[in-house]
């Protein structure tokens, strides 16, 4: 029989080994849905309405998938699809898993070959526009999956690594994104003049203190990654104010629709899925509710 420091060191090292196997298997998802398999080549149509954005917007692994752009790992019931449905407008959907603000502009190269830039699909025929984006500018999956932690109180926080030496680098990285997001709103006025833009950020993920195990990171860091979530929401609702764009608050809407929720309520997946869709994304419930309170602001605005 162990003592209890071998059984209290088993525990830990045991906990080691799972933190690694579950920090292997997002960082697979990671990859894969920021920047490696994200799009197809291909010219877009044109149509009333055009969404862009990233992974927040496109889907990953809900299904059905779009076909004609397996790369960018795009849902057909993706929010895009939800807005259209409501709103009875022709969609032209370029959202794409990885995207960046420099794959609005620039060529996107990614596995599958590259893709347009997302704003090749604006017209002055276009007459709404979504955008989701920003998450990838500043690395905001990879520092989430970063601070999994399977042994809080053991294990360190990551916040301590993100703020170290009086730096917050998340922080850091939307005050330098933040400009460049007002650059790109004024690119699509110049492309679409006729279209009003409506800016889409990201949802409550986590509620306070979030919820171990089933979000695997201690209190203090569920409370900087959503904190961090709504600093970059914020940046993007000035951005919007300041560039003639129009800004729908997802963070306040989606409150009690975290992953800390059921499968039936929550919009939001954790590490670990209970549902068809990516780690740290919207899954279908999250498309439908965030389409259907998008459709209801457009319709209102």
């Amino acid at each position: 029989m162990m003592s209890r420091r071998q059984c209290k060191q088993a525990f830990k090292e045991d906990g080691v080994r799972k933190t690694a196997r579950t920090m292997a298997f997002v960082a697979i998802v990671v990859s894969a849905f920021t920047g490696v398999t994200t799009g197809t080549a291909g010219a877009v149509m044109v149509g009333d309405y055009v969404a862009l954005g990233d992974s927040a917007a496109s889907g990953p692994l809900i299904p059905p998938q779009d076909p004609a752009s397996p790369g960018c790992a795009r849902s057909l019931v993706d929010y895009p699809h939800i807005v259209a449905q409501k709103l009875g407008v022709a969609l032209t959907d370029v959202t794409c898993s990885g995207a960046t603000t420099a794959d609005m502009t620039g060529r996107q190269t990614t596995g599958n070959g590259p893709v347009d830039p997302q704003l090749n699909a604006l017209s002055a025929g276009t007459r709404l526009v979504t955008l989701t984006i920003g998450a990838n500018d500043i690395g905001l999956v990879g520092a989430a999956s970063g601070c999994i932690n399977l042994l809080p109180g053991i294990q360190p926080d990551c916040v301590d690594k993100l703020t170290a030496g009086g730096h917050d680098q998340l922080a850091e990285a939307i005050a330098t994104f933040e400009p460049r997001w007002g650059t790109l709103l004024d690119a699509i006025r110049r492309l679409a003049p006729n279209a009003t833009i409506f800016v889409a950020e990201y949802g409550t993920y986590l509620p306070h203190n979030g919820c171990w195990p089933t979000a695997p990171m201690s209190a203090r860091d569920a409370n900087y990654i959503q904190a961090t979530i709504g600093r970059l929401d914020a940046a993007m609702a000035r951005e919007a104010a300041a560039h003639g764009a129009r800004y729908l608050d997802i963070l306040a809407a989606s409150v009690g629709h975290d992953v800390c929720q059921s499968p039936q309520v929550k919009w939001f997946e954790s590490v670990i899925p209970t549902s068809s869709a990516a780690p740290l994304h919207p899954n279908a419930n999250g498309m439908a509710g965030i389409g259907s309170f998008l459709a209801t602001g457009i319709m209102r605005a």
